[in-house]
């Protein structure tokens, strides 16, 4: 700060003075678009927020993770290891299996050259098999193995303490599992049938879409055919029914792969869907034992352009299907971030089914030959349409896709692609960050019902640790999406990749790193604070005030309680809301009045820092002999900071009454109201100026030796005579803090000077102003 390295006793000053600063990287007004809440990973943990499970090996090294709400457990598959989490706290009451390769493969492994720590057995595949087991799969020291564990039943009794291997039912894993465990990967098991989208060869070369395991076929896509699979990225698969027709069902797999059809640029990289039917058969004399129903298309998330040209986010983090009432509609949510070199940014962008099966139905892309572009293929299209499935409702004159006409199944091997892209609702992102402060990688979305409506919140989990939760609302008239991000929470205190698990009947969030997992509350409502206007201002579709504090909304509460329940997620009208309410004066912390002093010409910051990022901060001064206030007018010398009211340069004009006032949807509270009172440069010259005499003992600075007289006075009292005596006890309990401490204490004991001098180099050295004082100016240090 100073520009040099301080010593002890500048460190005093300026804490007596109030002129400690630590400055931040720039200078901000408010910005609607920080989080409200802003909470540390301690916060979490004071506030009873968060539950913890770690290891008891160390490490995890996780890499999947499955939710079984009805056992009311957390399954978890990481490096050699696999656990059984309660899902009530999930520190409590868990098994685990330890599954390493076994020496052998580890050793192959590494003669084949990969490192020691790939060699290891990750589980990849987690999946609920019937009532009683799971199916799991591991790289297996680049050698994939399935097999199933034993995880109990309720019926079963004792059924949580049932988690064990069925070591005799081990089978290759090849199709099933990748063998890479950093391989991109997806998975969903189907009435006993495995799909995957997965890289199946040890080089990771052959990317493909499987179905293994049980009765039916396996299948998989062509190898070596580009128009298929482009060096693809899995996210995401999910089993979506048309219709009440089970032979009709569809798996759609979400994945980024490179463009062929894009010819601004070679590499360019595209988010797709693919789909195909989950009973195909494949082919009789054409495409056997391969699908001959897959088909593709485009996942457009971009943002409008005044020119006409849209800003497009290409490449799929994450997926997430919100399941509605109608399982046959679901919601589907994708981030996506930036391929742009120019720039870093993220989108959420949302998609309905109708648009996803209109793409399907749509027509399909052609193109001639090498030198053609691609087009919209206007010809005669084959029967059955390339793409269906062998069911009823497609006619019920094909039971299996081994009987469809060569003529259909050649078409849907040369034409896979669907010339119409699917487009999010709105035509644009419900969410887009461009900020780069966060990296954004896991989503999760819990639709709430709140008084006012229908809110989707986000979880959006960051490589860094943290989880925002958000929520975006709809300006119908200005077609305009306005981002209200509600908290910001320091799930982890370090850097880390993330998994995440919802429950949504536990209102929980579990979100897992390489090393711990943690369970997050999705609410915490008493947190909002004692007052209505607190609890509106939040804005929580999951809180609403009902009459006595700020508690969980619950839709079908009882009618008596309904007649006092205010909240208003859209607005965040609580002037409106909370009228005539009890406690409404009443805010999360009342006025606090503190004084601070400053020299003239140097550097004072009066600190006031809302709880809510949200709010405008404005600043009023009421002078000396005044009774008006004014708004504080910022300039060169005088600037708003995130921590509050920096003076760079004090003028003996500024002493006054501040008031530190922040303004939320028409509500206004007075935080901090700070006394300022400018201490005359003159004075404190004069003051250091003044002869000490070097052997006077009472001129050190810590008074607990008993040599010392009682009637002397350490050094720094001299200042309380400029500022007076009003805060003595206070400074005295400061002052001791900072120059005695334990290991000083022990030094000073020892040394055989006693008192006589803080530093014997500085004998003779006559305390001059110069070794107390601030620069003049901060910006010059």
């Amino acid at each position: 700060l100073l520009g040099r390295m301080a010593s002890a006793q500048d460190l005093l000053i300026l804490a007596l003075y109030g002129l400690l600063l630590e400055l931040p990287a720039g200078c901000h007004t408010a910005d609607t678009r920080q989080p409200r809440l802003r909470l540390s990973h301690k916060e979490l943990w004071d506030l009873n927020r968060t539950s913890v499970f770690r290891s008891p090996f160390g490490y995890l090294g996780l890499h999947v993770m499955l939710l079984d709400e009805y056992q009311e457990r957390l399954f978890v598959g990481g490096r050699d290891l696999l656990y059984s989490l309660s899902l009530d706290r999930i520190s409590d009451n868990y098994r685990e299996i330890h599954w390493p390769s076994t020496p052998l493969q580890s050793e192959e492994c590494v003669i084949k050259g990969r490192d020691a720590d790939e060699c290891a057995n990750y589980i990849r595949v987690l999946h609920r098999y019937n009532r009683t087991h799971l199916l799991a799969c591991g790289t297996g020291a680049f050698d994939p193995v399935c097999t199933f564990v034993r995880a109990g039943h309720p019926s079963e009794g004792l059924w949580c303490s049932l988690f064990q291997l069925e070591s005799h039912k081990f089978e290759r894993g090849r199709g099933r599992c990748p063998f890479d465990p950093s391989s991109s990967f997806t998975s969903i098991l189907i009435g006993g049938e495995l799909f995957t989208g997965l890289y199946s060869d040890y080089w990771g070369r052959d990317a493909a879409l499987f179905r293994t395991m049980n009765r039916m076929a396996h299948l998989r896509t062509e190898p070596d055919n580009e128009r298929l699979l482009k060096e693809p990225k899995f996210v995401g698969s999910y089993m979506i029914p048309d219709n009440e027709d089970h032979d009709d069902n569809k798996v759609y797999f979400f994945f980024t792969e490179k463009a062929l059809e894009a010819e601004t640029s070679t590499h360019a990289i595209y988010t797709r869907v693919g789909r195909v039917c989950a009973n195909d058969m494949g082919g009789q004399r054409m495409l056997v034992n391969k699908w001959t129903t897959f088909l593709k298309t485009r996942l457009v998330c971009s943002v409008p352009g005044r020119n006409g040209i849209d800003t497009h986010f290409d490449e799929l983090e994450d997926v997430f299907l919100l399941q509605t009432r109608d399982n046959k509609n679901p919601v589907i949510f994708g981030l996506f971030n930036t391929t742009s070199n120019i720039f870093r940014g993220y989108a959420v962008c949302v998609y309905h089914m109708a648009s996803v099966r209109a793409a399907f139905n749509g027509p399909y892309a052609h193109k001639e030959g090498p030198e053609y572009h691609w087009a919209l293929y206007e010809r005669k299209v084959p029967y059955p349409r390339p793409g269906s499935c062998a069911s009823k409702v497609n006619g019920g004159l094909y039971t299996t896709t081994k009987d469809y006409p060569d003529e259909a199944v050649h078409f849907a091997r040369s034409h896979p692609l669907m010339y119409q892209p699917i487009r999010p609702v709105h035509k644009r992102p419900i969410l887009v960050k461009t900020d780069g402060k966060y990296n954004l990688k896991q989503l999760a979305v819990d639709r709430v019902e709140a008084e006012d409506g229908q809110y989707d919140v986000l979880f959006i989990g960051t490589d860094n640790g943290i989880v925002l939760k958000v929520i975006t609302i709809y300006n119908q008239e200005t077609e305009s999406m306005e981002e209200v991000i509600l908290e910001e929470l320091q799930v982890f205190k370090v850097n880390c990749g993330q998994s995440y698990s919802v429950s949504f009947l536990q209102q929980q969030l579990y979100v897992g790193s390489e090393s711990v997992i943690a369970q997050v509350k999705f609410h915490q409502c008493d947190m909002y604070g004692t007052a209505c206007a607190d609890c509106c201002l939040a804005r929580d579709p999951y809180c609403a005030w009902d009459g006595i504090s700020c508690s969980r909304y619950y839709p079908t509460a009882v009618q008596a309680k309904r007649r006092f329940r205010r909240q208003d997620v859209r607005h965040g009208n609580a002037a409106q809301q909370c009228f005539g309410q009890q406690f409404i004066g009443e805010v999360l912390e009342r006025t606090e009045e503190r004084l601070v002093y400053g020299i003239e010409y140097n550097s004072t910051l009066l600190e006031c820092t809302p709880r809510t990022l949200q709010a405008k901060v404005i600043w009023f001064v009421q002078r000396a002999h005044e009774t008006k206030k004014e708004e504080v007018k910022t300039d060169d010398r005088i600037i708003k900071m995130d921590l509050g009211l920096l003076f760079l340069k004090l003028h003996r004009l500024d002493a006054g009454t501040y008031f530190c006032q922040t303004v939320e949807h028409s509500i206004v509270h007075t935080v901090r109201k700070i006394t300022l009172e400018v201490v005359e440069e003159e004075r404190v010259d004069e003051m250091f100026n003044k002869d000490y005499e070097e052997e006077i003992p009472h001129k050190m600075p810590c008074p607990m030796q008993s040599s010392i007289p009682q009637a002397s006075k350490p050094w720094y009292k001299e200042f309380l005579q400029l500022i007076g005596y009003s805060n003595f006890q206070r400074v005295e309990e400061y002052c001791e803090k900072v120059w005695c401490t334990d290991k000083k204490r022990k030094k000073l004991k020892m040394s055989p000077s006693k008192w006589k001098y803080a530093n014997p180099q500085e004998k003779k050295t006559r305390i001059r102003p110069e070794h107390y004082r601030l620069p003049r100016n901060i910006a010059d240090s």
